[in-house]
């Protein structure tokens, strides 16, 4: 009889555990934090800067983990570095330049050193001979020019020893004998995430990047995490500090309880031709494409592959066709400056913004779904056609189109464009336009 009573209560409280578990995974966004998501949409467009002590190698942010530099090795980079010409307006100047709305840092990448003055680490910046602590002069810089800030942070660490490296799929040659101690990693993560909320203003977002490395290879049926990574705490803790920060997660999975925005790695949603972007895009919470502006992230001296200032148009209209926004990356060099190549490009893709932001801007993916021509977006009682060439037959239809159109023009020069509304949908003749540009504009305007 005892064992009875005892076997009900023992299933009661595990119902308990599990009805308390449940809670805590569900996440209803504050106020602010759903303002924030329209914000984040209508801004579309931001740079995404990753630098820190892996650009003195010019080799790439992976270059601890690509050359199995082991951590006694690579702390000697800690005395050698100082970015003589790292200036926070600069960079934040040319975001502008670009027609940029946001900018997010990396305020720590899978080496573990950080960009600020943190008090849990002496592996930080403040404690190389240029001393300074960027992270606070880039948040003054945005706060300024009115450019909201969010920050990377890396869950996964090749430095660390109490993290979980014995489970990872990468960082495995970097020394580390031990074994982890997630408890303490956890605990040091959630005390440098305070600082960041608590001591550099009001963040837009917190960018998390890898979860994959305790799963299966991207692809596999099998994604689950090895290790218990605590989301509902460290996120738990994120909103309690800054309510309206957006949480994303570079998992490549569907997004999870807590999370206010769903990235795509190297490649536009509903597409995979990185090989890492088998999830579906979320229908519940924004999206956006983070893409680089040559072919690695971080500072590579021998990395040419730069995007023509046509594909970054395409690029972000194509982001911004599937209703998404484009994070476009540089790699700062070690000096702190942005290379021209880089900046030259991003300056002229911007003036192509002056001219034909209001088509990106504060849109919405439009009534068509992306064709071999381009996309469309829409504000309101204007449908924008973003034509990248000739379609097919001088026509474009817009199948099942019902709403009554008042007029359709070419954007640019207002140039009226023939079209015809029946059964099938609105039916839009090309024959006489340019397709020369990097984006023909066509304007729909609904009556």
């Amino acid at each position: 009889m005892l064992v009875s009573v005892l076997s009900k209560f023992s299933a009661c409280i595990g119902g308990l555990a599990l009805c308390i578990s449940l809670q805590a995974q569900i996440y209803t966004p504050a106020p602010a934090n759903l303002e924030a998501r329209k914000t984040f949409q209508d801004n579309k467009y931001g740079l995404f800067i990753h630098w820190g002590l892996s650009s003195m190698l010019g080799d790439g942010e992976w270059v601890m983990n690509n050359r199995n530099i082991k951590v006694e090795d690579y702390k000697r980079l800690l005395p050698a570095f100082y970015p003589a010409q790292f200036d926070a307006d600069k960079w934040v100047q040319t975001a502008k330049n670009a027609g940029m709305k946001y900018i997010v840092f990396i305020t720590r990448h899978h080496d573990g050193f950080s960009n600020w003055d943190t008090k849990q680490s002496d592996w930080k910046i403040t404690n190389t001979p240029f001393k300074r602590d960027v992270l606070k002069e880039l948040a003054a810089a945005c706060k300024k020019e009115g450019i909201k800030l969010g920050l990377y942070y890396s869950t996964l660490d090749w430095y660390r020893e109490d993290y979980p490296h014995e489970t990872g799929r990468t960082g495995q040659g970097t020394g580390r004998t031990g074994k982890g101690n997630y408890a303490s990693y956890l605990q040091f993560m959630k005390n440098q995430l305070t600082e960041l909320l608590t001591n550099y203003g009001e963040i837009m977002s917190i960018w998390f990047d890898g979860h994959w490395d305790q799963t299966n290879p991207e692809g596999a049926h099998d994604r689950s995490s090895r290790i218990d990574w605590r989301y509902e705490e460290i996120y738990g803790l994120i909103h309690s500090l800054q309510p309206q920060c957006m949480i994303g997660n570079n998992h490549h999975l569907t997004p999870l309880p807590g999370e206010d925005f769903q990235m795509f790695e190297r490649d536009l949603p509903g597409e995979n031709k990185s090989g890492l972007s088998f999830q579906e895009a979320s229908q519940e919470v924004p999206l956006e494409t983070c893409e680089t502006i040559n072919g690695a992230w971080g500072y590579d001296i021998k990395d040419r592959r730069y995007k023509t200032v046509k594909q970054v148009i395409q690029l972000l209209v194509g982001a911004a066709g599937r209703n998404a926004n484009l994070l476009l990356n540089v790699g700062p060099m070690p000096s702190g400056l942005i290379q021209p190549e880089f900046t030259d490009t991003l300056a002229a893709a911007g003036k192509w913004l002056e001219k034909y932001g209001e088509t990106i801007y504060g849109t919405r993916g439009g009534p068509i779904a992306p064709q071999s021509w381009g996309v469309s977006t829409q504000k309101g009682k204007k449908i924008y056609l973003h034509v990248f060439k000739q379609p097919y037959g001088n026509m474009i239809l817009l199948p099942g189109f019902k709403e009554k159109v008042k007029q359709v023009q070419v954007f640019i020069n207002r140039q009226p464009v023939k079209f015809k509304q029946q059964a099938e949908g609105l039916i839009i003749q090309t024959e006489g336009i340019s397709f020369d540009s990097a984006d023909e504009v066509i304007d729909i305007e609904l009556r």
